[in-house]
């Protein structure tokens, strides 16, 4: 029954976050100021169910198969640590210049790519499986160690940005849930061997998506006074989300198109269309660096990716559906002559 309401929870999670987000914004009209240090108190532990159980879906080992997917992974890099980064800088100039804050949503986002549905959207379109899971490891690991950096650049003091700060976070919210959840996944595999986890993999998903609805619900709360003093502006924040996505898509499909094989660029497209969400807003809603305002733009994407994907394979399906009917047709006149 409750794997069932969890599985339920994360087959509609853009209705979810869209619900946690009104709810929010509701909540925070009204909420007092005891309410709010509750709400406070219970960020790190919502984090901790929202990123431990992702981290056991995601199995670092891909990460040694790189060799055979070399050519795939390091433009995905380019894309994903030079391309993505410089379109975040050139869009939040535009649109977050009196916002910075919103920018740091932005440059998130940017910065740490893949997520589980890497993998499943690749699946779904028919490309490069294998490509997307290593694809999927190497990135998280890379963006641990470039966040920092970029960001340091990025953002400078527009936004009182402590480096320590945001290393005592990534080891919070990501290496130290990465090396539990590691240790978890092969102590799940041992115990109910792959077929069994295979069931389990799911129900994990739906509790990472319990803690991403907390967390959008408690962050739009705590900002609700200065979201809807203005919330025409909080509003076009989808503007340029839009963007970001529609110009790393069509990135990665015109390099895939050119440099890669067929199932090789549609790994590419969902390598780096796909951004690790979960890991974003676990950051930008920790305590401490970035100010919670950075959660609106990512929970606003939550709404952007997944329609992104799906457009995108059903794209590629009938692609591939009018080569197949264009082949049977050549075969069939053949047939006749």
């Amino acid at each position: 029954m409750i794997g069932d309401a969890l599985e339920t929870v994360k087959q509609n999670l853009i209705y979810v976050v869209v619900g946690s987000l009104f709810a929010g914004l509701a909540a925070g009209q009204v909420v007092g100021p005891v309410t709010r240090s509750l709400l406070k108190q219970a960020v790190l532990p919502a984090l901790l169910v929202m990123i431990y159980p992702m981290m056991i879906n995601l199995d670092v080992r891909e990460i040694f198969q790189i060799r055979n997917h070399l050519r795939a992974i390091v433009l995905g890099l380019v894309v994903n640590f030079v391309i993505a980064p410089a379109v975040a800088v050139g869009l939040a100039q535009l649109f977050f210049a009196g916002n910075p804050y919103y920018a740091v949503g932005l440059y998130l986002i940017a910065l740490i790519p893949t997520s589980g549905m890497t993998a499943a959207w690749t699946g779904l379109a028919g490309g490069d499986l294998e490509n997307a899971l290593v694809a999927i490891a190497v990135n998280l690991v890379v963006a641990v160690f470039v966040l920092p950096p970029y960001l340091s650049v990025l953002v400078g003091d527009a936004v009182g940005f402590d480096p320590a700060a945001l290393y005592r976070q990534l080891a919070t919210v990501v290496v130290i849930p990465m090396v539990a959840g590691n240790l978890t996944r092969r102590w799940l595999l041992h115990r109910y061997d792959a077929a069994g986890f295979k069931r389990l993999k799911p129900k994990l998903g739906g509790v990472s998506s319990v803690g991403v609805m907390v967390i959008v619900f408690i962050a739009m709360t705590m900002q609700s006074g200065s979201i809807l003093a203005a919330p025409v502006a909080s509003a076009l924040v989808i503007v340029p989300l839009v963007a970001f996505y529609a110009l790393i898509l069509a990135t990665g499909a015109a390099i895939g198109r050119t440099l890669l094989e067929d199932t090789q660029s549609v790994a590419l497209v969902y390598a780096t269309s796909m951004r690790s969400l979960s890991v974003a807003l676990a950051i930008a809603a920790a305590p401490g660096f970035p100010p919670a305002e950075a959660v609106l733009p990512i929970a606003l994407a939550y709404l952007i990716q997944p329609t992104l994907g799906a457009v995108y394979m059903h794209y590629r399906r009938d692609i591939v559906g009018q080569d197949r009917d264009l082949v049977e047709a050549v075969r069939s006149w053949a047939a006749t002559r």
